[in-house]
């Protein structure tokens, strides 16, 4: 009774994951029904008798009718019925006999035709996919102002086309994978050989050969399925719309991971700091760019524990707090009825709760929800007495410093992260607030991405990588590839030409 029966009997599992591969008959009235029988009679599939003895099936939604009429039967009228003749004629370039059900059914939704002779046992399958793609636009959510303004679709082809233009190297390898029982996904695995090491590239392809899905509809979700520590809240992969990201990943021996209906790719392995790094701090001159790589970092820092720092010196430890500050702070503070820890979670939610609620509305309605509401709910709470000025203040910059990290990814997981520091700090004052640092810093050093240390290149220590790491120094210093890809090739290039 505690436990449910399955009512699916082992035919029909064998049936779902291994397909029979029934081959096709010489009748196209069988042929017809066998195709109309496994795709269940769907009114989208469409049989053309050209001839007596010749037949074309297609998907409607899934071909271009202009190509149908003016390459396939055009050509048919007056032609051989022999499949090898019919395939020697056709003006398509991904033409091919098949002699299987199976490969007959796959064909017709990846977008083919086939054609089926009265007499022969085979059908020529000639692939003519819709080209409906949106176009390409500006990257979104990884805007610069110096370098390429570009970013992928949601095309394999068109994303796989954008690497190859920008790497005009025939040792740029691309494989194929097919993934997903139900949606037979095309993700493409990209490295450099010769430079990206075989061991991180077998692995790869490995942990996807491993998966077994109902379908993959976006690279994040495979990026949830290949890494190494599902269970931990950081992403250990890191995601890119930018052609030029991706780009630079793979110059540096790093691999690259392309999911069909997905405008991101997967890039591996990251380390923690890489999640700071913008693509424009390669554009702009080394000063620059180690400025702003350090005001990231401060900024995190800011972020996850300043909330946290005035609850916990409100509570315990009044003594850290500078004289100056006291009377402005004990005036803020007299009208509000509730203790620091939960006047601070009660604005850090209302801060989240503004920004779903911008995210999720039109662009013009969310920029003005964000902050109107902002501005309206601040002022009313101050004037009601449920929070003071300062706090407000705190806050506002904890949630403007969540949003100088570069990676969405990451900067969802520092707004998540300051609500346990802010409870602890609540009940334990700086001991729970370096309780909850030393327990973030301990699952950082564990971490790994594709085998290598999260942490790189400061634990373990490579002096080597520190040119690019927190700081960018001058090109001329930062001329090897990072170690933590393992590549084969270390050099980018010599830096005394």
């Amino acid at each position: 009774m505690f436990f449910k029966k399955n009512d699916k009997s082992p035919e029909v599992e064998k049936r779902k994951f291994e397909e029979p591969d029934i081959q096709l008959g010489t009748s196209s009235e069988e042929f017809i029904k066998a195709v109309q029988t496994r795709l269940h009679n769907s009114s989208d599939v469409v049989v053309i008798k050209v001839r007596p003895e010749l037949t074309i099936i297609y998907i409607e939604a899934l071909i271009e009718t202009t190509m149908l009429n003016r390459d396939i039967i055009s050509q048919l009228d007056e032609r051989s019925v022999d499949p090898s003749v019919v395939e020697s004629q056709m003006n398509s370039g991904d033409v091919k006999q098949v002699t299987s059900l199976k490969e007959a059914v796959f064909a017709l939704l990846s977008g083919a035709v086939l054609i089926h002779a009265e007499g022969f046992k085979s059908v020529v399958s000639v692939m003519i996919p819709t080209t409906d793609r949106r176009s390409l636009t500006k990257p979104e959510n990884e805007s610069i102002v110096i370098g390429p303004q570009l970013g992928f679709n949601e095309s394999l082809a068109t994303n796989v086309s954008l690497i190859r233009r920008y790497l005009v190297n025939p040792d740029l390898t691309n494989v194929s994978i097919t993934l997903g029982e139900q949606t037979r996904t095309a993700i493409s695995v990209m490295y450099i050989n010769g430079i990206a090491s075989d061991e991180m590239v077998e692995t790869v392809k490995q942990r996807i050969a491993n998966i077994s899905v109902d379908g993959i509809m976006d690279s994040s979700v495979l990026m949830q399925l290949i890494e190494d520590n599902s269970m931990s809240i950081l992403p250990l992969m890191v995601l890119t719309e930018r052609p030029d990201r991706a780009c630079s990943w793979l110059l540096n021996g790093k691999i690259i991971i392309l999911v069909d209906g997905s405008s991101l790719v997967i890039g591996c392995p990251q380390s923690f700091i890489e999640y700071f790094q913008s693509m424009e701090d390669q554009n702009v001159k080394w000063q620059v760019a180690s400025f702003f790589r350090i005001l990231r970092m401060i900024a995190m820092m800011l972020s996850v524990f300043f909330t946290a720092i005035y609850v916990a010196s409100l509570t315990f430890h009044y003594e850290i707090i500078p004289q100056p500050l006291l009377i402005p702070l004990s005036e803020s503070r007299s009208r509000v009825p509730f203790p620091p820890i939960i006047e601070a979670l009660l604005l850090e939610f209302i801060i989240e709760l503004l920004r779903e609620a911008g995210a999720r509305l039109p662009t013009k309605v969310g920029q003005t929800m964000g902050i109107v509401g902002g501005i309206v709910i601040g002022t009313a709470a101050v004037q009601a007495g449920f929070t003071s000025n300062i706090l407000i203040i705190i806050v506002a910059l904890g949630a403007l410093a969540s949003f100088t990290t570069p990676n969405f990814m990451m900067g969802n997981v520092i707004r998540i992260l300051r609500f346990p520091i802010i409870i602890l700090a609540g009940f334990w004052g700086f001991y729970g607030t370096m309780f909850a640092f030393c327990f973030l810093l301990i699952h950082l050093l564990r971490q790994s991405s594709l085998g290598s240390p999260f942490m790189a290149p400061f634990y373990p220590v490579r002096l080597r990588d520190w040119a690019n790491s927190v700081v960018r120094l001058p090109l001329n210093v930062t001329w090897k590839r990072p170690y933590q890809a393992r590549p084969h090739d270390s050099k980018k290039y010599d830096p005394k030409k």
